[in-house]
């Protein structure tokens, strides 16, 4: 399994660079070169032999002006490290038979979104899921625009979470989307 690490400064990038990622496994976008090597300098420490580091140069913009407007973009690739992604707390778990979160002994209710956006989160922990993914894995169809459905189900969702004393919390990915993560 592969690992994607692409570098975008501004949010429109960070979109652009997600989409294009979007069919990938594994990736990470980071703002900055200096984000990336931060990551491969823990990847490193944690490194099996198997694993190899390439860093190959990203696709060039498709918009017009675009390639003179944005500052390039790099993309790295790297073998899966151990421990790169946080897995979810083991006593964290979605009951889809009868919609309800659960963590340790509590249980709370879920709406038909919740437990789908919390279903697509949960089942790959630490991964971010862009708008676009979600919204079409959730709502069934593009995401068009501002996302504000999107935010006040995760907002329920967060809460919810908070209810339970959880120790995963969805955080966002600002300009990409969404992943669970520890709290």
């Amino acid at each position: 399994m592969s690992l994607v690490i692409g570098i975008a400064s501004s949010p429109a990038e960070r979109r652009q660079l997600a989409r294009l990622l979007g069919g990938t496994e594994a990736f990470l976008i980071v703002s900055n070169v200096e984000q990336a090597r931060e990551f491969l300098d823990v990847a490193e420490t944690n490194r099996t032999p198997a694993a190899e580091t390439t860093r190959t140069p990203a696709p060039a913009a498709e918009t017009p002006g675009a390639a003179a407007a944005a500052a390039p973009v790099q993309t790295v690739v790297a073998e899966a490290v151990a421990g790169a992604a946080a897995p979810p707390p083991p006593d964290l778990s979605v009951d889809s038979d009868r919609r309800v979160l659960r963590w340790l002994d509590r249980e709370i209710g879920l709406t038909r979104l919740e437990h789908d956006l919390l279903l697509c989160l949960v089942g790959a922990p630490g991964q971010v899921w862009t708008y676009e993914r979600l919204h079409l894995k959730v709502w069934g169809n593009e995401h068009l625009g501002r996302g504000s459905d999107m935010h006040s189900v995760v907002r329920r969702v967060r809460r919810k979470l908070a209810r339970l004393n959880a120790s995963a919390t969805i955080h966002a990915v600002r300009g990409v989307g969404f992943r669970l993560s520890p709290a």
